[in-house]
C-alpha cells in the first residue's frame, strides 16, 4: 500500500493486460493437473484394488497350500503307517517263506527217501518175479507163468520210468521174445483128457464078460397068476443067469477070475495117473510109456466094439503122438542186468 502512494504515476494499463494472460495460462494447467491427479488417483485406486485382489488370491492360495500341506502331512502319515504295516506283513511273509523253504527242503528230502524206498521195493518185486519165472521154467517147465512174471516185472519198470532201467527192460524184452516164440503145449487140456478117461474106466465093458446087461425087472402080469406060475418064472430066471452062451469071432480074450475086473480097472487108473504126473513133470518117456501100456490094456481086456472104448483108444493114440517137452531158454540176460543195476545202486 505504501509504495502505491509514493509512486502514483506508474502506468496503469500494464497491470490489467498481464493478469488476463496469467489467468488464461493457469486454467488449462490446473485442469491438466486435476486430470493427471485424477488419473493418478484412479490408477492408485485400481492398483490398490488389484493388490487387494492379488493379496486375497495369494491368501487363498496360501490357505489352499497350507490345507494341502496338512493333507499331505496326513497322507504322508497314513502312507508311513501303511508302509510300516506292509513292512510288518513283509517281515511275517519273509518268516513264513523261510519256514516254507525249510518245510519244502524237508519234504523234498522225504520225497526222495520215499522215491528211493519205492524204487527199492519195486526192484525187490522185480527180482522176485524174475526168480519165480526161472523156477517155473527149470522145475515145472511152465512157460505161461514165466511169461506172466516177466511181463509183470516189465510193467513195474515202466511205471518207474527211469533211464537207468533201460538195460534191464531190454533184457526182459529179449527173454520174453524167446519164451513167446516157444511152441505151446496145452498141459491143462491134456490133463483134462486124461481125467475124462479116468472117469470112464469104471463104465467101460470088459471083453471077457461082454457088454453088461441092464437089470430088467420082471414084468408083472396084469391079471393075477397062481403061485406056482410065478414061482416057476422066478426059478427059470435064476437058471438063465447061471448059464451064458457067447460067441467070439476074434482071438480068445484073457479070462479074469471073479473080482479081478476091479483090480484091472484100478491098475488102469494108476497107469493113467502116472501118465498125468509125467505130463506135469514133462517126462516124455514115462508119459508115452504109460499111455502105451494103458492103450494096450484097453485093446486086450475091453470090448473094442464099444464106442466109449474106441473113443478112449483114439484119445490115447493122439496124446501119445503129441510131444510135451520143449527146450526151454534160461533167463541169464535178465538176471545179469538186474545184478548190474544192483551193483550200480550200491556204488552210489
Amino acid at each position: 500500500m505504501m509504495p502505491d502512494n509514493d509512486k502514483p504515476n506508474l502506468p496503469a494499463p500494464s497491470a490489467p493486460t498481464v493478469r488476463p494472460r496469467r489467468t488464461s495460462r493457469s486454467g488449462p494447467t490446473l485442469l491438466v493437473g486435476l486430470v493427471l491427479f485424477g488419473l493418478l488417483g484412479w490408477q492408485w485406486f485400481d492398483t490398490r484394488q488389484q493388490l487387494a485382489a492379488m493379496q486375497a488370491q495369494l491368501g487363498d492360495k496360501l490357505a489352499a497350500i497350507e490345507t494341502a500341506g496338512k493333507e499331505d502331512d496326513g497322507a504322508r502319515k497314513q502312507t508311513g503307517e501303511q508302509i510300516a504295516a506292509l513292512q510288518a506283513r513283509l517281515g511275517a511273509l519273509d518268516g513264513r517263506l523261510e519256514e516254507f523253504r525249510s518245510q519244502s527242503t524237508t519234504l523234498q528230502a522225504l520225497y526222495q527217501d520215499i522215491d528211493r524206498s519205492r524204487e527199492e521195493v519195486t526192484l525187490l518185486e522185480i527180482e522176485q518175479a524174475i526168480t519165480l519165472a526161472g523156477q517155473q521154467l527149470q522145475l515145472a517147465g511152465n512157460v505161461p507163468v514165466a511169461v506172466l512174471a516177466l511181463q509183470s516185472a516189465d510193467a513195474r519198470l515202466a511205471r518207474l520210468d527211469r533211464p537207468q532201467h533201460i538195460a534191464l527192460r531190454k533184457a526182459l524184452a529179449k527173454d520174453l521174445g524167446r519164451l513167446t516164440a516157444l511152441p505151446f503145449v496145452d498141459l491143462a487140456g491134456l490133463s483134462l483128457r486124461l481125467e475124462e478117461i479116468l472117469l470112464a474106466v469104471d463104465k467101460l465093458p470088459l471083453k471077457a464078460y461082454g457088454r453088461p446087461e441092464k437089470s430088467a425087472e420082471i414084468e408083472k402080469p396084469a391079471a393075477p397068476q397062481p403061485w406056482w406060475h410065478s414061482a416057476g418064472g422066478e426059478i427059470w430066471q435064476e437058471i438063465k443067469g447061471l448059464v451064458r452062451i457067447q460067441r467070439f469071432d476074434r482071438d480068445e480074450p484073457a479070462l479074469l477070475a471073479p473080482g479081478q475086473d476091479f483090480l484091472l480097472r484100478e491098475n488102469l487108473k494108476l497107469r493113467l495117473l502116472n501118465a498125468r504126473l509125467a505130463l506135469f513133470a514133462r517126462d516124455q518117456a514115462s508119459y508115452r510109456n504109460e499111455l502105451k501100456v494103458s492103450a494096450a490094456w484097453l485093446a486086450r481086456h475091453f470090448d473094442a466094439s464099444d464106442k466109449a472104448v474106441q473113443a478112449a483108444q483114439d484119445t490115447l493114440r493122439q496124446m501119445t503122438a503129441s510131444g510135451i517137452t520143449v527146450e526151454l531158454p534160461n533167463l541169464n540176460d535178465s538176471q545179469a542186468a538186474l545184478r548190474s543195476l544192483r551193483q550200480g545202486r550200491e556204488k552210489r
